[in-house]
């Protein structure tokens, strides 16, 4: 092709290739340049090199449509199809980019073609015999002399019959050409004033999401496992320290949904998107990736892997290298070690690494905590160096034991937790979810200074990490270090705008901080994130009963009837409504479930009923108890009452706040 920017691609499924080939003999010609690939090797380096770049140049896109592109979901036609559709996205008013070609009578409105397909008038041209009216048609469209029609009610345009025109085919090339002119007059309308253009897309520099790559192993059990090496992939991106990459939440967010890149890209606000699918196969796997530039629509990058599961870690390092060359991010010389470092070459190890992600990621609640510390002790049976596994298992424990476990056995998991900690750390010293998991397990044995210092330490190990983001901006104002929380925290909303996990820990953060009405709108979004965490409901009423709004307090919190942390509002919110009766019978459901170990919660229900003696007393046997919930004790308004009292003073001394 001597100049492809005015030229014509045709994309066409296989079955296809004669009725093609006519087409592409007529536009030929009358000396129309077509892009017309007969190559029997249509994928890997070749594809990815040479039709990404003929559909990035070409004038005009010609998707050829008929019952065999109808059937099919995969085929490298749908490659082309996906690649010309995210061009119309990015460059909305070149309406003259497609102008789609149907073999049979496939109607549209059934067809399983991308949007932008649809929005424009097809021509239907019977086993792709092409009559002069069609290949005059694209002259004038390539020259700029017309504009294709777009569709009145969603049908195709009458059809172009093949063999010599007839009257009835003329009169079909005016139902083509008619609607063109229309159609020009109604959307552009020359004479009248246009009104503003939206502000123009300018993410940051140097920007990037990673959708999750589809799963391509015909089993949908291996879901996990194509979910799971995005999440690696992801994670090895947030390791190059010129890169702002969208957190995994935000980024899956969009799994599923038929979202075009432009919009995905705007939502997170990056520049460039990454995606790609898994085909697994045993302990082999193939990587297709590709690299948008979700500005223009063009793609940067593409590439096809074939690896062994166990060679992971290289591959990782691979696709950041590539992925930084393409949008020239310079790379550290040590960033193979440090994407590599905590991993696993254990193929079977990494398998149950990523299940014990999948199954932690899927659950809203602590019902599921067993199983996940189960897959990572798999993991870590294979692989005793595993230290990311150590690291994970380490978190869960303390999860497991702040929400699940009960008396001393509390206590065995804090232990565990720990000696995991330290594994994870003595294997990578470096690995920034090492000290992550170190800052919890201290966090929760009420060791606040050794804690904030593992946590700023994973934040510097990770700075482009949401996740090390919400941890340090939750600790930091439990601390009463409020600028520093609040840096944090929009810093993580960000990188993960989507994440209700994001949200509400940075409400919590904002509350703790006294910053009421931030906090509201934080947990607000979290809400209409994911309706089906109560707690969050909990955690708003919280924020407005300490607004001194009973009612509403009552109201969210009613809503979160079956958590503690909304029976706890209750308890408050009723008491201040002079429900007596219902208040009691709420803090003795607490007791019926909690015993002992709610003593936390039960010194803030006492302190905010004006019992200050008891509120005492079991803030007392909170500290003897080593409650986690202890950490917020500096910070936590629902406390105030009892701030003046030397007992109270000499508890907050014993903590030894940083």
């Amino acid at each position: 092709m001597t100049d492809p920017g005015k030229a014509v691609f045709l994309s066409y499924a296989s079955q296809d290739a004669q009725a093609a080939q006519r087409l592409c003999n007529a536009l030929g010609a009358a000396g129309i340049e077509v892009w017309f690939d007969q190559s029997e090797l249509r994928g890997g380096d070749v594809w990815d090199q040479k039709i990404r770049r003929e559909i990035h140049d070409c004038a005009l896109f010609i998707p050829v449509i008929s019952a065999n592109t109808a059937s099919r979901h995969e085929g490298y036609f749908r490659l082309e199809w996906d690649l010309a559709d995210q061009r119309t996205h990015m460059l909305a008013r070149n309406r003259a980019f497609i102008v789609p070609v149907c073999l049979d009578a496939t109607p549209d409105a059934g067809a399983d073609v991308p949007e932008s397909f649809q929005r424009v008038q097809w021509t239907r041209l019977p086993d792709g015999e092409t009559p002069p009216e069609f290949v005059r048609r694209i002259e004038q469209l390539l020259s700029g002399e017309a504009r294709p029609a777009t569709t009145a009610a969603g049908g195709p345009a009458a059809g172009v019959a093949s063999g010599r025109p007839s009257r009835g085919a003329w009169l079909a090339v005016v139902a083509v050409v008619i609607p063109a002119a229309a159609a020009y007059l109604l959307v552009e309308k020359p004479w009248r004033a246009r009104p503003p253009s939206p502000a123009a897309f300018a993410p940051p520099p140097h920007s990037i999401a990673v959708l999750p790559f589809v799963n391509m192993s015909g089993d949908a059990k291996q879901e996990y496992f194509s979910d799971g090496l995005t999440e690696e992939l992801l994670n090895s991106l947030t390791e190059i320290n010129d890169l702002q990459v969208a957190a995994r939440t935000s980024a899956f967010s969009f799994k599923g949904k038929d979202t075009d890149i432009g919009t995905i890209a705007r939502k997170l606000n990056v520049g460039a998107v990454l995606e790609g699918s898994v085909r697994r196969s045993g302990n082999t796997v193939r990587i297709t990736a590709q690299l948008i530039n979700a500005v223009t629509g063009f793609h940067l990058w593409s590439h096809t892997y074939d690896r062994d599961v166990g060679d992971v870690l290289k591959l990782e390092t691979d696709i950041a290298s590539a992925v930084a060359s393409a949008l020239k991010v310079s790379l550290l010389e040590d960033m193979a070690t440090k994407i590599e470092l905590g991993g696993t070459r254990n193929s079977a190890a990494f398998d149950a690494y990523l299940r014990g992600k999948k199954i932690g990621r899927t659950a809203l609640a602590s019902d599921k905590d067993q199983a996940v510390i189960s897959a990572y002790t798999e993991a870590i049976r294979l692989d005793p160096n595993y230290a990311l596994a150590f690291a994970e298992r380490s978190i869960e424990l303390v999860n497991y034991a702040n929400w699940v476990l009960e008396g001393s056995a509390v206590r065995e998991a804090y232990e565990r937790a720990s000696a995991d900690a330290h594994t994870a750390l003595s294997l990578a010293p470096a690995l920034a979810d090492g000290h992550y998991a170190m800052a919890v397990v201290l966090g929760g044995s009420l060791e606040f200074g050794p804690a904030t210092e593992e946590y700023r330490r994973a934040l510097e190990l990770a700075p482009g990490s949401a996740r090390m983001l919400v941890a340090y901006s939750r600790n930091a104002a439990a601390m009463g270090h409020t600028a520093e929380a609040i840096s944090a925290g929009r810093r993580a909303i960000t990188l993960d705008p989507l994440n209700f996990h994001v949200y509400r820990g940075v409400g919590i953060a904002l509350m703790d901080a006294r910053q009421y009405s931030e906090a509201m709108t934080a947990f607000r979004t979290a809400i209409s994130l994911e309706p089906g965490y109560v707690r969050n409901h909990a955690l708003l009423g919280g924020v407005y009963y300490a607004m001194d709004n009973f009612e509403d307090a009552r109201a969210e919190c009613e809503l979160a009837l079956d958590d503690r942390v909304g029976q706890g509002c209750l308890a408050l919110a009723y008491e201040k409504l002079r429900r007596h009766g219902d208040a009691e019978a709420m803090l003795r459901r607490i007791e019926s479930t909690s015993g002992e170990a709610g003593a936390y919660d039960y010194a803030c229900i006492y302190a905010q009923w004006g019992d200050k003696t008891k509120a005492l007393q079991w803030l007392e046997t909170a500290v003897r108890l080593r409650d986690p919930g202890l950490s917020s004790v500096k910070v936590d308004s629902e406390l105030d009452p009892l701030r003046d009292e030397p007992r109270f003073q000499a508890i907050e001394r014993e903590l030894k706040f940083p």
